[in-house]
């Protein structure tokens, strides 16, 4: 009998947007926790540890994990909105959807920014040109991994009064000034979907140094019950305010249930104790990519202080689109995965929803954005990315055009 035949060789830098996020290692810690006699799956000690092991990290008091960035995001402004009222908050237009839904969703009024280029991030001169007095927050992306915050944005903010917001679902450990971001804002929001800088194969985080947001937050994410506060006192104050209510089954809100498992938060105490590590190798493989760049061609001014690079950002210096056509075939044939936009598929005033609900043609308003939006790509950056395919996709980048 003849042997079988061998499979064919890849062709191309065979380059997708992640891999190996979740490892062996990892799976056996699952498969070791699963083997104890009668194990609880749902929330309990592992989560309560990965959110108390998570806080040490960040530098912050409190964390709730819950089952995605996106429910993380909704949580943060169901709480706004029940701690601070109705009103308006400034948005990005380069971000993940569910940011934007979450402030639709719970009836506040958006208020768009422009980016920054050299960050992605929103652009900060904006963000204080837009204050008013119906302004409850600036809920603020760092987005790839860039660092967003500037000491103007935070002084500006503290002095009228103005909460910030940092989703941070794609910068796990980037820094501003030696400090965490997701550090720095009233609230912040992480994700642990499976292409971010470390995953629990859905999971999210919610951030804070205070007391009164985190109970709330933790009662969100459980159907609004008061039983799942950690504070005697808000307790008491509930039973006795409602006598006529049996004290476990109080519900303080209409609320949600965006509860994780205890699989997720075993994964993420598996993964976080290597994501300095790995952060430290993403950052040297993207400052490796845009070294070997042609900056006649492409945008290699990225503000990288801090950088914790979630994805790789190739933005085309001008408009162009030949060499768009070009980036994009290269690509394909090359079986590099990449996703044209940047983060959240560029312009999210664009989108059906935003045209719809924000006015059709109102992302003519934003033309740095709506530049990344046709001419800006992310393209994978993980731990154990061949080095040589960072220097091959520079080569054939700089052959074009």
């Amino acid at each position: 009998m003849s042997a079988p035949a061998a499979s064919p060789a890849p062709t191309g830098l065979d380059w997708p947007l992640m891999n190996n996020n979740i490892t062996r290692a990892d799976l056996d810690t699952v498969i070791e926790f699963l083997r104890q006699e009668n194990p609880i799956l749902t929330q309990s000690k592992n989560v309560r540890a990965f959110e108390e092991e998570w806080s040490r990290w960040l530098g912050v008091k409190y964390s709730v994990f819950v089952n995605s960035g996106a429910s993380a995001n909704l949580v943060t402004m169901a709480a706004l909105r029940e701690i601070a009222g109705l009103g308006e908050v400034i948005v990005p237009t380069l971000t993940w959807v569910s940011d934007i839904a979450s402030v639709l969703q719970n009836g506040f009024t958006p208020v768009f920014t422009d980016i920054n280029p050299r960050t992605l991030c929103m652009d900060v001169e904006q963000i204080l040109a837009k204050i008013t007095p119906r302004t409850k927050a600036v809920f603020l992306t760092h987005v790839l991994g860039y660092n967003g915050l500037t000491q103007r944005l935070l002084d500006e903010l503290q002095a009228r009064g103005i909460p910030l917001i940092e989703d941070v679902c794609e910068s796990h450990g980037a820094t501003f000034r030696g400090r965490k971001v997701g550090s720095f804002g009233l609230v912040s929001n992480f994700s642990y979907y499976y292409a971010h800088h470390m995953s629990t194969i859905e999971g999210g985080m919610i951030c804070t140094n205070d007391a009164r947001w985190y109970e709330t937050v933790r009662m969100f994410r459980s159907h609004g019950m008061v039983r799942e506060v950690t504070s005697p006192e808000i307790r008491e104050e509930y039973r006795t305010n409602h006598p006529d209510l049996n004290p476990d089954f109080i519900f303080a809100f209409p609320a949600y249930n965006v509860r994780s498992t205890e699989i997720n938060a075993v994964i993420g105490r598996s993964q976080l104790p290597r994501l300095d590590a790995n952060n430290a190798i993403r950052t040297r493989n993207l400052t490796a990519f845009l070294a070997g760049l042609d900056p006649a061609k492409y945008r290699t001014d990225f503000e990288l202080a801090g950088s914790s690079n979630y994805a790789f950002t190739l933005v085309l210096k001008h408009p162009d689109p030949g060499l768009r056509v070009q980036v994009e075939n290269m690509l394909r044939r090359e079986k590099v995965e990449f996703r044209r936009g940047t983060a959240g598929g560029g312009n999210q005033l664009r989108q059906p929803y935003a045209r719809k609900l924000i006015g059709d043609r109102e992302f003519e308003n934003y033309p740095q954005v709506d530049h990344v939006h046709f001419y800006g790509y992310y393209i994978g950056n993980y731990p154990d990315l061949d080095a040589t395919k960072i220097e091959r996709l520079c080569a054939l980048l700089n052959a074009l055009g």
